[in-house]
């Protein structure tokens, strides 16, 4: 399976945000780091907050921020939601595909069952995982103060409560 642009920078704008330890920042600030299209990662970034993991903050000091914690985002919940289209083969897309042997073909339960066992991968970790090397990726992104522990000092809030600010 071959992840989609949309998933590898949702993953990566987590990571970002996970190594800022609950301190905003833009989305520019990410493309930035990344070397990445702005316009792409807004879209991104919206998507991670409609699913709760981002949450958007208004006004001077606003920005972007995790919803939760690196240890409540597992990947796999990330990937299988942003991933719109799983259909690896054309049998397993929504509307069957046009392939004629699919009704008495194996291959389609070996790739769901492949389809799974690689999902399950992803399953096992969470964004904490990925950012145990904090200061290495720190310096990589240009972020100062990895360390400064801003989801300890009770910054995340829900994304409910961003809304009802704005």
């Amino acid at each position: 399976m071959r992840m989609t642009l949309h998933t590898d920078y949702a993953l990566r704008m987590l990571i970002f945000l996970a190594v800022r330890n609950g301190r905003p920042c833009t989305v520019s600030d990410v493309a930035s780091a990344y070397g990445l299209s702005r316009n792409h990662l807004i879209k991104v970034a919206q998507g991670l907050s409609e699913l709760g993991l981002v949450e958007t903050l208004r006004g001077r000091a606003g920005g972007i921020r995790l919803a939760r914690l690196p240890e409540e985002i597992n990947v796999g919940f990330v990937v299988r939601a942003m991933e719109d289209d799983k259909a690896l083969v054309e049998c397993l897309k929504t509307d069957g595909g046009a392939c004629v042997i699919t009704a008495s073909c194996r291959l389609t339960g070996i790739v769901r069952e492949a389809l799974a066992a690689y999902l399950c991968v992803f399953d096992k970790y969470l964004l904490r995982d990925l950012v145990r090397n904090r200061e290495a990726l720190a310096t990589l992104l240009g972020i100062a103060n990895p360390l400064e522990d801003g989801m300890a000092r009770g910054e995340a809030g829900s994304l409910a409560a961003a809304h009802e600010g704005g």
